[in-house]
């Protein structure tokens, strides 16, 4: 009885681990990208970024012989580099720079909504009408952080480009697990990263104009984004769904992120938040409590 207990838990804890290193380091990236931007566009700054994880991840892949991904998934590879890595960059980077560091860290927590959606489309994930009404409420918290960020009685367009890379991530986090069933957490990783990089070389005319200008410091926490919250953080969280029973466990970690985010963001940046995007923020990861709570319960008894 004691084992049967035991083992699930030891099988989770790893992946566990492996998302709340995931939470932090993305977490960090909000004020460290709001902070570069000042000296890098949007579109230098993704490619720079990962330039750096790419490098990384091919370098080890290179040293250890790990195997390229077969001709057949190449395009599943492509698919996801290009939705989960260059679009997402490209419009988290462009959002989070119309957007304080707190209030885009709780439009990105809302990826495990949308990642819900696509699971029971793409992955037969059974949802109750309680589960609905956690995400119905998440969606309400989301809009009030829009109405936070209003101006001059629009949307910053900021929120909906930071809406357009939570959806893309959730689409990632779907490609992955797919293509985790083949391969390993370094190989989704590095060669869905190596795509995504390749993509985002039409920006390299624009890199090569702005390296020379921009400061060191700005250069060196480039250099930290690559490595951490895109190699090491990508991989860690590619490593978690290949672990994770369910995909909705390991998504369920980004809702730490906000309140990570506006604590860094608060220290480094000096930002502060508005109140009603931290009320729009508790109602959003409220929602999604209820949707994890209520979807775990029935596991239990396997």
């Amino acid at each position: 009885m004691n084992k049967d207990t035991s083992e699930p838990f030891h099988r989770k804890f790893i992946p566990y681990i492996a998302a709340c290193i995931t939470v932090f380091f993305w977490s960090s990236a909000f004020p460290a990208v709001r902070y570069v931007l000042v000296y890098y566009s949007p579109e230098s700054l993704m490619l720079f970024r990962f330039l750096v994880a790419s490098a990384l991840l091919l370098g080890f892949c290179f040293v250890k012989k790990i195997p390229l991904p077969q001709k057949k998934d190449i395009p599943l590879f492509m698919l996801s580099g290009f939705v989960g890595l260059f679009l997402y960059m490209w419009a988290f980077n462009t959002g989070a720079g119309m957007v304080l560091s707190g209030v885009s860290s709780f439009i990105i927590a809302s990826a495990p909504i949308f990642t819900l959606f696509l699971s029971i489309k793409f992955l037969n994930e059974k949802v109750s009408p309680s589960i609905w009404m956690g995400v119905l409420i998440s969606f309400a918290g989301i809009i009030i952080i829009g109405v936070t960020q209003v101006t001059e009685m629009q949307i910053n367009t900021g929120v909906w480009l930071l809406l357009t890379a939570a959806i893309s991530t959730s689409i990632y986090n779907i490609i992955q697990k797919h293509i985790l069933l083949e391969y390993t957490a370094m190989q989704a990783t590095t060669y869905s990263i190596a795509f995504g990089t390749l993509f985002m070389c039409i920006f390299l005319p624009n890199l090569i104009r702005e390296l020379p200008t921009a400061p060191i410091e700005a250069n060196l926490l480039v250099v930290y984004l690559g490595i951490f919250p895109a190699a090491a953080a990508y991989l860690s969280w590619g490593y978690a769904l290949s672990k994770a029973e369910k995909t909705v466990y390991v998504t369920s970690f980004l809702y730490l992120v906000p309140f990570l985010a506006s604590i860094m963001a608060f220290i480094w940046l000096g930002e502060r938040m508005p109140p009603l995007a931290f009320i729009g923020g508790a109602i959003v990861i409220a929602g999604m409590i209820l949707i994890n709570l209520i979807k775990s319960k029935p596991n239990r008894n396997c």
